[in-house]
């Protein structure tokens, strides 16, 4: 549930601008909230509580557009091809913007690391971040997005098409292959999507 420090005047009008409705709140302490493509925004003092099933575009409506985000990516398979499940996290100046990890089905761990690295570039462009700096364990998927490595597989093509196209709406974006104590959180939320 983020919580955002922020001028709850300034980020009323982010809203109604967007068009998204305001309503009265329903406590005293509530000033107003609001509710968009399933989360909830409540306004109190000097702070605004956004809860839901779908917190990232609200959020971004709110958010000053642009900045940097440091994004961590990890895709983990049970067998290749086995279940699989992918973790990310989104960094920025102020700390975690949002994480979070899911079950994606049956895959290879190549795919599910695509998957995850997806989904990462999905929320930051959600989130209204310009620069992007795209952290992950794989180093098949870094150097094939990069281009230095080709790949055989049309799965994994695909995939890798498909991130170029995120990653073309960026002003910036860098990609680099991390070892796995620098990507440890979206690794550990990948595995505990397992459990969960």
């Amino acid at each position: 549930m983020p919580v955002m420090e922020c001028d709850i005047e300034h980020a009323r009008e982010r809203l109604e601008t967007a068009g998204v409705a305001v309503e009265p709140g329903n406590t005293d302490h509530e000033r107003w909230r609001a509710t968009h493509e399933g989360a909830t925004a409540v306004a109190y003092e000097g702070k605004l509580v956004i809860q839901g099933a779908n917190p990232a575009k609200l959020e971004a409506i709110v958010r000053e557009a642009g900045g940097r985000a440091h994004c961590y990516f990890d895709g983990a398979s049970r067998g290749n091809p086995g279940p699989a499940a992918v973790g990310w996290v989104i960094v920025d100046s102020s700390g975690i913007v949002t994480e979070g990890s899911e079950r994606i089905g049956e895959t290879t761990n190549n795919r599910a690391e695509y998957e995850a690295l997806l989904r990462v570039l999905e929320l930051a462009r959600e989130y209204g971040f310009s620069t992007v700096d795209i952290r992950g364990d794989s180093q098949l998927v870094v150097e094939q997005v990069r281009g230095a490595w080709d790949t055989n597989d049309p799965g994994l093509r695909e995939r890798r098409v498909r991130a170029r196209e995120l990653l073309d709406g960026f002003d910036e974006w860098s990609i680099e292959h991390v070892p796995r104590e620098v990507n440890e959180r979206a690794d550990r939320l990948a595995n505990e999507a397992f459990d969960g």
